[in-house]
């Protein structure tokens, strides 16, 4: 039985990018573009009203940027993924997308095979981040998020098995399910149950959530 199409929502202010991006989407065959707007304001309320499994988010726009229109789509409905598009590697109001939720980022000069793979692997539950943003990506959150620190506290890792812990440092460098099955030579149904695990007991959203905090506690 063929599984049901990926219901895409495009957000962008531009028309002929929003287009563009629909039409590039459509084309595929598993990939379904359920509805274009060109605002955040739109964004929002068509999340809420068609429930799309993930929404294409142009970051800078008038009124509701794409920043906020994520963080109000992804609280009401946490199943909905978010992919940021955005025009620059380095881009502040691209990077607030990861603390509002989204699961990955993506430049606009992206080719049509890597947006509609990344439609795909948002879809599926994991997360994408351009190769060129993610050293600033972690850089940015890492710095702007260190404090001087006294004493040892514990450290959100000591709540894993070692076996997690392994599973843990083989997501924060980048390996996908099979790379790690293959790594430690667990079954795939393993290793998905220990991914699990580990976002749940470290209050992970996603990959990208693992890569920082790895960087963060400097275990990378």
């Amino acid at each position: 039985m063929t599984p049901p199409p990926i219901r895409v929502l495009v957000v962008d202010d531009q028309p002929l990018v929003r287009m563009g991006n629909a039409l590039v989407l459509d084309s595929a065959d598993d990939i379904e573009v359920i509805a274009e707007v060109g605002s955040g304001e739109e964004a929002v309320a068509l999340a809420a009203e068609l429930h799309p499994d993930v929404v294409l988010m142009d970051v800078r726009m008038p009124g509701i940027g794409g920043i906020e229109a994520t963080r109000r789509i992804t609280t009401e409905d946490p199943r909905i993924k978010v992919i940021v598009f955005t025009t620059f590697d380095i881009d502040e109001y691209a990077f607030g997308g990861l603390h509002a939720g989204a699961s990955a980022f993506l430049l606009k000069s992206a080719t049509p095979e890597t947006l509609t793979a990344a439609v795909r692997t948002v879809a599926a539950g994991d997360s994408v981040v351009e190769p060129r943003i993610t050293t600033q990506l972690v850089d940015h959150y890492v710095k702007r998020d260190a404090t001087p620190v006294t004493g040892s506290p514990p450290s959100p890792l000591d709540r894993l098995t070692p076996r997690e812990y392994d599973v843990f440092l083989a997501i924060a460098t980048g390996l996908s399910n099979p790379e790690i099955s293959a790594r430690l030579h667990l079954t795939p149904a393993t290793v998905k149950t220990h991914v699990n695990r580990v976002f749940a007991k470290l209050y992970l959203r996603d990959r990208v959530h693992a890569v920082i905090l790895a960087y963060k506690l400097e275990v990378l």
